[in-house]
């Protein structure tokens, strides 16, 4: 717990006192956020915000997790899960930084261009298939000395379901699609001062209780005393809970400047990486199908975005004033801060009934 709790403090301070000078730096490189003439015409206020925010949240959880491996020498030996950085660390630190990557140079294209047209969406799913292809294939095939992988063959709910299994090139595929569908729900939300960010730290924090829970009722750990044999086939669930607990300080200093009216805006950078990690996390956790739960604010989004999509292009009409959904509830009338504030209690609505379920099924088996 030291560790986790180490990793969150240190992944807020970094955030919230590099934020600033993120602004800075953005602003003299005149990195400003272009904003779309199609959208509601409040946002034109905006222009110039400096974007590319996400990567000082980025780069503090990277200097969190280090901060938390020096916390973890401290502790006892029987506590110390692991020693130095590991696959599960590699796999979902290497997703955050890497589809952030992606959405740097999204967020680049934009900037120089002055216009809103960055990457291609081709160009951006290609991106995130290859980031998530890599790193799938290591969470699949690279095993530790145990056998235990950060994937499972098996699709999860709470926990591997033993009659889905899908094989490890199935299992890959299943990874790239969660990954590219996280990081493109994040990218979809991220519309309004704070809410993305918000929601993130939620479903980051839900997270972090999981890993931890799991990491306490680990089946590796030879010192539990387990009920009824009921313990988490997982690899390195205390990596899990660190790295999770970190985005989501990191994501809570990056709130204090990008909440109404924002200072700084995380751009494709931020939101990019923010799904891949919350996928990647989903997947090492064995709660693919929870996820949905989870993260319902973020798959509500990208499904009216899709029902939109799909209606005007069959039928000529649109179901919603505008997408994404946010959008649609500003044109009627709802302020910026309304919309946001009451999205993020359908964000904690939605993360609450999926720890409890998760907490449930724990019940349900230690009865």
């Amino acid at each position: 717990m030291k560790a986790v709790i180490v990793a969150t403090a240190v992944a807020f301070i970094v955030s919230l006192f590099g934020t600033p000078v993120a602004i800075r730096v953005f602003t003299a490189l005149k990195a400003g956020q272009p904003i779309r003439s199609i959208g509601p015409a409040t946002h034109l206020t905006k222009t110039g915000t400096p974007t590319m925010g996400g990567v000082a949240f980025i780069l503090a959880t990277v200097v969190a997790y280090v901060a938390g491996h020096v916390a973890l020498t401290t502790l006892p030996e029987r506590q110390i899960a692991q020693e130095g950085p590991t696959m599960t660390a590699l796999v979902l630190l290497g997703l955050f930084v890497f589809c952030g990557a992606v959405g740097f140079v999204d967020d680049l294209l934009k900037v120089r261009r002055r216009n809103s047209d960055g990457l291609s969406a081709k160009g951006k799913l290609l991106g995130q298939a290859l980031v998530g292809g890599g790193f799938g294939v290591a969470a699949l095939y690279v095993a530790s000395t145990n056998g235990q992988t950060v994937a499972s063959e098996h699709i999860s709910l709470i926990r591997d379901i033993s009659w889905l299994d899908v094989g490890k090139v199935g299992s890959v595929l299943v990874f790239v699609f969660v990954i590219t569908a996280m990081s493109n729900g994040v990218n979809l939300t991220d519309g309004l001062d704070g809410l993305a960010t918000g929601a993130s730290v939620l479903v980051l924090g839900a997270y972090a209780l999981i890993g931890f829970w799991q990491y306490r009722h680990w089946c590796a750990d030879d010192g539990y005393a387990r009920v009824d044999e009921y313990c988490y086939q997982v690899r390195d669930p205390l990596e899990i809970a660190m790295i999770a607990a970190a985005a989501a300080g990191a994501c809570l200093g990056f709130l204090w400047w990008n909440t109404s009216p924002a200072r700084i805006f995380m751009g494709d950078v931020g939101s990019l990486a923010l799904g891949a990690l919350i996928g990647g996390l989903a997947v090492a956790t064995r709660t693919t199908l929870l996820s949905i739960l989870i993260g319902g604010l973020f798959v509500l989004i990208t499904v009216t975005w899709v029902i939109q999509i799909v209606s005007y292009r069959t039928t000529g009409r649109r179901v919603f004033r505008m997408v994404p959904l946010h959008h649609h509830f500003e044109l009627a009338g709802w302020s910026e801060v309304n919309i946001v504030v009451r999205f993020w209690v359908i964000a904690g609505v939605s993360v609450a009934a999926g720890l409890g379920l998760f907490y449930s099924d724990f019940l349900a088996a230690t009865g």
